[in-house]
């Protein structure tokens, strides 16, 4: 049998890191070639990291929780020894590293062609998680972990407490200082059933005559007065986003407020229809369909400043971006061809997109290329908003709630449904000309579906 680590792999799109949500397995599992072990949160999307060996899992080198740069071992397995070569288990952790070794290993399901052995990024040093289990797997290569007494000194020097996402926020909850909570999991780590040891423990020191009351947040100490969250994962970067973007292109915004009756009856009639019953096309749809024809006439929106060649970059198809809030933050899967696309097919490809992206299930692939961008806040039941530009992009059309209103009708006054629309514009690309032109354009389908005949 040889120990062989399994680092980190590059997961594409240029991310360096990713935080490790969750395991699959435990120490002692036996495991098959591409079997899911773990899950990992980049700053895009959470994805499912498959058993690059068949064989048995000898240790989990890092804790859901923590963050792991590309490069950095997860866990190690015991496996059968290549064909003619039997190394030493000693030498195993070693070898597995080596080119010799990598041109044996198998191709994983989901990962992208394995780089070579001697471009592969240096191991960071995690002070109390990856150096220190590190060494012990060279020389003890036995598959149960280190006790919890011999990790003990080396999680004392770490910055703050170790535990996992949901046993961090169910302590912030509570009330709880984490530093304050002894953790009995592996190597320090704080458990849930650690945090109710604790809260018992606090409840009875200050009230052990009335057990049915609520619980002290800590033993002489009072709640704390803020929260702090660590700034990772789609939040940052989305912050990071949204930065370049304010400050890296001059953006101007237009509105437009549009009776939309027409066609929100259009709808109506369209889901009757049995060939679209499946499809139930609705407003966001529409809107995008109206996108695609407007940017025909306007091929400016759709396009990007490429400041190294001094160039405007103009696709030839339209990669639509459609902005959906998840329990993870903000996410824009984009949906391919958009423009190519039946409106029936569009509206099954953005049902699907915003489904998988609130799961956390979308590929970081399936989050970048986009080429113009939706933002709907009128399910928030916003009217209008200043939408800020996706990095890269040259224009972002915001929807508003639709609102049934008193609005001139045919020479009088009847009630309507009205939706204000925003467009936000690189004004390097983008003159107000053509901003307007282009919003106008949507606004005047929207107003008027038959209009789509005159856009040449």
């Amino acid at each position: 049998m040889a120990v062989k680590d399994f680092a980190l792999p590059d997961l594409g799109e240029g991310l360096t890191e990713s935080e490790l949500v969750s395991w699959h397995v435990a120490v002692g599992d036996t495991v098959h070639l591409n079997q899911i072990i773990a899950e990992v949160e980049t700053a895009k999307a959470l994805v499912e990291l498959p058993a690059p060996y068949a064989g048995t899992v000898s240790r989990l080198y890092v804790e859901p929780g923590v963050t792991v740069t590309v490069g950095e071992p997860l866990v190690a397995f015991e496996v059968a020894g290549a064909p003619g070569s039997d190394p030493a288990p000693e030498e195993a952790g070693a070898a597995s590293a080596g080119a010799q070794d990598d041109a044996r290993e198998p191709m994983l399901v989901g990962y992208g062609a394995r780089p070579d052995a001697k471009g592969r990024p240096a191991r960071r040093a995690r002070p109390g998680i990856v150096s220190a289990v590190a060494a012990e797997a060279v020389v003890a290569p036995a598959p149960e972990p280190a006790a919890p007494a011999a990790a003990a000194p080396a999680i004392e020097v770490q910055e703050r407490p170790r535990a996992t996402p949901p046993v961090r926020k169910l302590a912030r909850e509570r009330g709880i200082d984490l530093a304050a909570v002894t953790g009995t999991g592996d190597r320090g780590l704080v458990t849930r059933a650690d945090l109710d040891a604790y809260q018992a423990s606090t409840s009875t020191t200050t009230a052990p005559t009335a057990p049915t009351a609520p619980a002290a947040p800590a033993a002489g100490r009072e709640a704390p007065d803020e929260v702090r969250i660590p700034i990772r994962g789609v939040r940052k970067a989305t912050a990071e986003a949204m930065v370049r973007s304010a400050f890296g292109a001059p953006q101007a915004t237009v509105f437009l407020t549009v009776d939309v009756t027409p066609t929100t009856e259009l709808i109506e009639r369209l889901r009757a229809r049995p060939n679209l019953a499946e499809a139930r096309p609705g407003l966001l749809a529409v809107i995008a369909k109206a996108l695609c024809l407007a940017a025909r006439r306007t091929p400016e929106v759709n396009s990007r400043w490429d400041d190294a060649a001094q160039e405007i970059v103009q696709p030839r198809a339209i990669h639509l971006g459609i902005a959906a809030a998840t329990p993870r933050g903000l996410m824009v899967p984009i949906v391919r061809d958009a423009d190519r696309l039946s409106l029936a097919e569009l509206s099954g490809a953005i049902r699907e997109l915003a489904t998988t992206a609130r799961s956390g299930k979308t590929p970081p692939a399936a989050l970048t290329g986009g080429t113009i961008t939706i933002t709907n806040v009128g399910v928030f039941g916003v009217d209008a908003g200043t939408p800020i530009l996706t990095p890269g992009e040259a224009a972002i059309l915001a929807v508003g709630a639709v609102r049934r209103q008193p609005w001139e009708h045919q020479g009088g006054i009847a009630l309507r449904d009205v939706l204000t629309l925003a467009v936000t514009f690189d004004h390097r690309i983008v003159d107000g000309e053509q901003g307007s032109r282009f919003l106008a354009d949507v606004g005047r389908i929207l107003a008027d579906p038959a209009s789509v005949l005159t856009l040449v």
